[in-house]
């Protein structure tokens, strides 16, 4: 029998941009397929968006504000799905992402294969998406997957997954005390389950970056910034759990390295355990590097003054750029739910 996908979307507060979300959800080539919302105590008009699409093959949930995991949770319990494919409220699918990789499964794959996908950046006119490849774009078994994402800190979206039942079951619920990062460690569990990583090069994805408006944005938000540091340490007991070796323990090193910078004004806590945990690794722990364009502010007024200057620049920036991709949106007049 056909197997059936399970498109899971949880959302809240986002009116804006759930329809086309669940547009591209519907256009999708795979015919058998039943797609869960999950609308996560949302305060503006999110609900009545998705009860628009209600039908036979949508289901519409409403459940009072628990986070992101605790949604993704409620639909997971509630699909009936051989697969699951992951979809944030503001990210779109390509019409035959699910059918290339259920093809590939086809053609070589098992119970025990993770799939993953191309995906490319954009803000509000998909057809300019940017796809950047990594080194995570490739077959690869797990524990190199892991490997690869510590040692140079890149990630695969959530949405570019198609992921088994029995992977599903294998790996548990979505960590609800993560507020920020739940999908990359839970995505560590899925690798921890599987036997082998397929990159599927023709089921893209279209990644909304809305930067200082997107949910997985931290600032100096003390909740997340301990979401982001639990996050982290489990993903490196993940992947030492797969190989304790001087290559593994260079890797998790590396990671510490390359994403401090956020922990560094706010959290002495945290870096002291930082500083503990590179000693334990075999390491010393360093300063984070803000980069050539601001390494003679730090080198005049020491870094203190400027990672904040970098922040400030980073936020002007990224609004500038949200506007200025908005105004090019509405003077092109494309549908935005189209990536061609």
């Amino acid at each position: 029998m056909t197997p059936l996908v399970s498109i899971l979307i949880p959302a809240h507060n986002a009116e804006e941009l759930l329809f086309y979300t669940l547009q591209s959800a519907i256009a999708q080539s795979w015919e058998r397929k039943e797609i869960i919302v999950v609308d996560d105590g949302s305060s503006d008009k999110t609900l009545e968006v998705a009860l628009q699409f209600e039908s036979q093959s949508v289901n519409v949930v409403r459940q009072s504000n628990q986070g992101a995991a605790a949604a993704r949770n409620t639909a997971l319990s509630l699909c009936r799905g051989d697969y699951i494919q992951w979809l944030d409220a503001d990210d779109l699918l390509a019409p035959d992402k699910i059918s290339r990789q259920m093809e590939a499964r086809k053609q070589r794959g098992s119970n025990r294969t993770l799939f993953s996908g191309p995906w490319g950046v954009f803000m509000y006119r998909p057809y300019r998406a940017q796809f950047t490849p990594t080194s995570l774009w490739a077959d690869l078994s797990p524990l190199e997957w892991l490997l690869h994402k510590l040692q140079e800190n890149i990630y695969m979206q959530t949405a570019a997954w198609l992921v088994s039942r029995e992977l599903t079951e294998a790996a548990g619920p979505w960590d609800t005390r993560l507020s920020v990062d739940d999908d990359g460690e839970y995505f560590c569990r899925i690798l921890l389950a599987s036997d082998e990583v397929r990159f599927v090069s023709d089921a893209k994805v279209y990644y909304r970056n809305l930067g200082l408006n997107s949910v997985s944005y931290i600032g100096n938000d003390k909740k997340k910034l301990n979401a982001q540091w639990l996050s982290m340490k489990m993903h490196m007991r993940y992947l030492l759990s797969m190989e304790n070796s001087p290559r593994v323990r260079v890797a998790c090193l590396q990671y510490l390295r390359s994403s401090l910078d956020c922990f560094f004004l706010e959290c002495n806590d945290i870096m002291e355990e930082a500083e503990q945990l590179a000693g334990d690794l075999g390491g010393q722990q360093v300063l984070p590097h803000l980069g050539w364009k601001y390494s003679w502010i730090e080198r005049q007024f020491g870094w203190r003054l400027a990672r904040p200057t970098q922040q400030c620049l980073r936020r002007i920036r990224k609004r500038l750029e949200r506007q200025w991709d908005w105004t090019l949106f509405q003077i092109e007049g494309r549908d935005s739910t189209s990536p061609y």
